[in-house]
């Protein structure tokens, strides 16, 4: 084994590795931006607030004592006592609700005097919040422990029965099929726009688009009806897949088509303006990469946004990929008509405004 061989080999593969702007940029970036975007996201964790709607319908100093103590973690609201429960959940959008029955206060008497009872207490969740539910769990499993304990010792007197909030039983698969065409259609349009301009820049081929009449608008079109084609590609596949291989039922209606477009036509958009700056194509990854890459994380895609600190909570509202992951989470897996034409809205605009901000700083010559 030649030592002088692997060190040789070893200096070019470094030579090669440092003249390529792009990999030294994400070799130092990506692991900088992931633990600061988890840690900016986890290090909430121990003050995070998490809501629980709650109805008493015993209204007794005990179940207000149960109320309390479930409020030491979690975030109580109330739900009036003298409406039907479950329509008002469902009415409000309410995720997590918790409802105490009548006679709890009673029916602990009774147990404490011999009687061998159980105190059902109903805990309705959403299913597509997984990791927000486990924590719901074990805050209300918990604090009936403590309370068993202390009531007879040993048995469970007081338990739970969870039900799923949502008409049909939703899977964690049908809340993220969504997010991944919209992260598709993301990164599709940002990366292949960012490339494409760049290289034609270099290449001079925008320069002599400057003596042709095609005019800046037009190519800005043509180049984000290209991209909208591909997303419409990747769109279907992946409906296709979630629909054959993991059996989803997705609702394919006039919203999706808006916001794919919408969503096309925005990221691309948002290349024409970053690609404004990028000079050589080594740069192109690099520079698509800090647009698409916190917007993945940090938009709702992989992590509810319950388990992020208040101002990033607040920062995702800003991101367009969020009104990307929840208009498409509407339209095509919940049917919120409401929900789904708001956040189509919203694209738009947003879509609207890159467009026009693209095609202005689009230049043909340097």
């Amino acid at each position: 084994m030649r030592s002088t061989a692997i060190i040789t080999d070893f200096l070019a593969n470094l030579r090669m590795w440092y003249r390529s702007k792009g990999t030294v940029f994400w070799s130092i970036a990506f692991p900088i931006l992931l633990m600061l975007i988890f840690g900016a996201i986890y290090q909430g964790q121990s003050d995070l607030t998490i809501s629980l709607y709650v109805q008493d319908l015993d209204g007794s100093e005990i179940s207000a004592q149960f109320i309390s103590s479930l409020g030491e973690q979690l975030k109580i609201e109330d739900i009036p006592a003298d409406v039907d429960g479950d329509e008002y959940i469902s009415e409000n959008n309410i995720r997590a609700a918790l409802i105490i029955p009548e006679d709890f206060g009673e029916a602990i008497y009774r147990v404490q005097q011999g009687s061998n009872e159980s105190i059902s207490l109903s805990l309705s969740l959403d299913p597509t919040r997984e990791s927000i539910n486990g924590i719901i769990r074990g805050v209300v499993g918990g604090t009936l422990h403590g309370w068993n304990n202390e009531i007879t010792g040993s048995r469970d007197v007081l338990i739970y029965q969870e039900k799923s909030i949502a008409a049909e039983e939703f899977k964690f698969i049908d809340f993220f099929m969504p997010a991944v065409v919209g992260i598709t259609v993301m990164t599709s349009t940002t990366y292949g726009t960012i490339f494409r301009n760049t290289k034609y820049r270099k290449w001079g081929i925008l320069r002599k688009l400057s003596t042709t009449p095609f005019t800046r608008w037009e190519y800005l079109i043509s180049k984000m009806l290209f991209m909208t084609f591909v997303s419409f590609v990747s769109t279907f596949l992946i409906i296709l897949v979630g629909v054959l291989v993991w059996d989803i039922s997705v609702t394919i209606d006039v919203y999706l088509f808006v916001i794919v477009v919408s969503a096309a036509f925005a990221f691309s958009g948002m290349g024409m303006i970053i690609s404004r700056f990028v000079k050589e194509e080594e740069t192109a990854d690099s520079a698509a990469g800090a647009i698409t890459f916190p917007q993945m994380f940090l938009a709702g895609t992989f992590f509810p946004l319950e388990v992020m600190p208040s101002y990033l909570r607040s920062f995702a509202r800003v991101l367009p990929l969020y009104y990307v992951n929840e208009g498409l989470r509407d339209a095509m897996i919940y049917q919120d008509s409401s929900g789904a034409l708001f956040n189509t809205a919203v694209i738009f605009s947003i879509a609207a405004v890159f467009f026009v901000i693209g095609a202005l700083v689009t230049k043909w010559t340097e």
